[in-house]
């Protein structure tokens, strides 16, 4: 999978993780709160309670079914958790505007690329 792929190294607490050019985690068993706080920091992004609602969420449902959460899925449940004015697509994009949930949420819940992604 990342055989032609750039490898690039994030420096998490003194570990050095590595993860593809984009930084989509290389090892998904080295993920761990730390490295959201450092890939988030590579991002320039500040994490909110609501980033890590997100992120946990996108743990769970991987877990829980194998597969990366559909951003429609995503938005029914965070509609049905935070109501209409936050809980629809422009808002998860609004707070994740690097790819929106599915890229960078996916990145930083150290899930792997979403199918079709280069």
């Amino acid at each position: 999978m990342y055989a032609n792929m750039q490898i690039k190294e994030l420096d998490v607490k003194g570990k050095t993780i590595q993860t593809d050019s984009e930084g989509y985690i290389v090892n998904l068993d080295e993920w761990s709160e730390d490295f959201v706080y450092a890939q988030a920091a590579a991002e320039g992004l500040k994490l909110t309670d609501e980033h890590w609602e997100v992120v946990m969420f996108l743990r769970k449902y991987f877990e829980e079914h194998s597969v990366q959460c559909e951003v429609r899925k995503m938005v029914k449940h965070f509609k049905a958790v935070w109501g209409d004015e936050r809980g629809n697509s422009t808002y998860l994009h609004r707070i994740f505007p690097r790819g929106g949930p599915q890229k960078q949420g996916n990145r930083l819940a150290g899930l792997m690329r979403t199918k079709g992604e280069h």
